[in-house]
């Protein structure tokens, strides 16, 4: 596998962006059953045309729609998949409570949950993310088609949630059954994607990063689950996904540790305990890292990026309005090259800085409601991540 370093450029973002207040309204409106679809389609498209203004003037080139067309980052796939029901008030035992983030609304004493499970055979039968990348494509040029950016749902998002209740065993056998089908699904929609011209697709999973977490991990061996095998199944998951895609499609994997509202965070724990496995046995091209807080360990685990794959660190904050320090971000920067450098497979301070980008530490919207920080903050932060990379690399 080659390396991509076009797309991902330098100055990255992660996908979600701040939602205008007249689109939030108009959406709370059309679950009121008050506008229609249409109605709301004006908006998305006025909204979506000045994010990518937005983005232009920033500079980053790997352009979105802001996710201005979803209500949650996970949005797409398994609400569009046949087989998969919806159940408004999901009963709570069916909800692991050693997954971090089911930990903390647990604690929040929140008493119903929303979920989609598994009732019979999954297929795709209707696209899950082809409409917003036509979508897209009709808001911005030609050239920029080629840098249209897809986020996508993580294919184990249900499946560690839900654990045993995740499909009836009537169904699926086992998981291996469950997610051949899912796998089938992502390829067919990534060879959909590809067809219609789209060439950077960006899985967001915190899950994986939830591996990173002592409490996850405490709290599966208490209930005797194998936490290796199961993300050595999830590693085998993403491998089948990608199966058959064209060399041309890079394929990013996002991980991040919760980006709820107020800024609130679910996990904790450096990619030490994940990285030999995330960096070399997952077949994606780039790995987009939370970095902005001690609560994702060090550079360490850098050490085990190979070669032949990049790396886009997560160092600005997309939680808090401050802006932070171009000195100290292209320190920690040239501090992550070095770190690369010796890794297992020796190379180069200057080719591991040439396996970097950097970007925000996550979307500034992983929900609707977006993070607590102004449209004009967001602007910053993202002109803040290009005027850097253009400090630290002649191509940026």
């Amino acid at each position: 596998m080659s390396l991509r370093l076009n797309p991902p450029f330098r100055a990255e973002h992660i996908g979600s962006l701040k939602r205008p207040q007249e689109l939030l309204q108009k959406r709370a409106l059309l679950d009121a059953k008050k506008v229609t679809v249409e109605e709301l389609k004006e908006t998305e498209d006025a909204s979506i045309k000045e994010i990518i203004q937005i983005q232009r003037d920033a500079g980053i080139k790997s352009i979105t729609d802001g996710e201005f067309r979803r209500h949650m980052f996970f949005d797409g796939v398994f609400d569009n998949l046949e087989g998969m029901k919806y159940i408004p008030e999901v009963p709570l035992d069916w909800l692991m409570d050693y997954v971090p983030d089911v930990m903390a609304f647990k604690k929040l004493d929140f008493k119903k949950a929303d979920s989609y499970v598994c009732e019979k055979k999954l297929r795709r039968t209707k696209p899950f993310y082809l409409y917003q990348f036509e979508e897209l494509k009709k808001l911005t040029t030609p050239e920029e088609h080629k840098n249209i950016k897809i986020t996508v749902c993580a294919p184990e998002w249900f499946h560690l949630r839900h654990g045993p209740y995740a499909y009836p065993k009537e169904v699926y056998a086992n998981d291996e059954e469950y997610f051949a089908d899912i796998a089938v699904a992502y390829q067919q929609e990534f060879q959909e994607l590809y067809a219609a011209g789209c060439r950077n697709i960006q899985f967001d999973d915190p899950l994986l990063a939830y591996f990173c977490a002592e409490s996850m991990i405490t709290g599966m061996e208490e209930r005797g689950i194998d936490h290796a095998a199961l993300l050595d199944l999830y590693i085998k998951v993403y491998n089948d996904c990608l199966k058959g895609r064209p060399d041309d499609l890079t394929v990013g994997l996002h991980l991040c540790r919760g980006n709820f509202k107020g800024g609130k965070h679910f996990s904790e724990g450096g990619y030490d305990r994940i990285a030999i496995k995330l960096f070399q046995q997952i077949n994606v091209d780039c790995y987009y890292l939370e970095y902005d807080t001690e609560r994702a360990g060090t550079f360490e685990p850098l050490k085990f990026l190979p070669k032949n794959k990049s790396v886009v660190l997560g160092l600005i904050s997309s939680k808090l309005a401050q802006l932070e320090d171009k000195a100290e971000l292209k320190n920690r920067v040239r501090l992550a090259a070095e770190l690369i450098a010796q890794g297992e497979d020796k190379r180069t301070v200057e080719e591991a800085l040439n396996q970097i980008c950097i970007s925000p530490q996550c979307g500034f919207a992983s929900h609707s409601d977006g993070n607590n920080i102004g449209s004009e903050d967001m602007k910053r932060k993202l002109s803040l991540v290009t005027e850097v990379a253009k400090e630290i690399w002649s191509d940026a």
